[in-house]
C-alpha cells in the first residue's frame, strides 16, 4: 500500500472546504432517518490555525534576514 500523506498546504485546502460546507450548509441537518453531523466548526478552526502556521513555517521567510542578537552584561 502506498504512503499518500498530504502536505500541511493540501490539508488546509480540504479543512477551509469543510468550514466553508459547515458555514453554507449548517453543522447538521437531517433527512427522513438520515442524519449527518458535519466536524466541530470551531475544531476546524483550530485546525486551520496550526495548518496555516506549518505553511508560513514551511515557506522560506526574508523578515529577519540579516538580524543578530547582542547580549550587553552591565560590565
Amino acid at each position: 500500500m502506498e504512503n499518500t500523506q498530504m502536505k500541511p498546504a493540501e490539508l488546509l485546502e480540504q479543512v477551509n472546504k469543510a468550514i466553508e460546507a459547515v458555514l453554507v450548509g449548517g453543522q447538521s441537518y437531517k433527512i427522513g432517518s438520515r442524519s449527518l453531523t458535519r466536524a466541530d466548526l470551531s475544531m476546524l478552526k483550530a485546525m486551520r490555525d496550526d495548518l496555516e502556521a506549518q505553511v508560513v513555517a514551511g515557506t522560506p521567510s526574508h523578515l529577519l534576514d540579516r538580524t543578530y542578537v547582542a547580549y550587553f552584561d552591565r560590565r
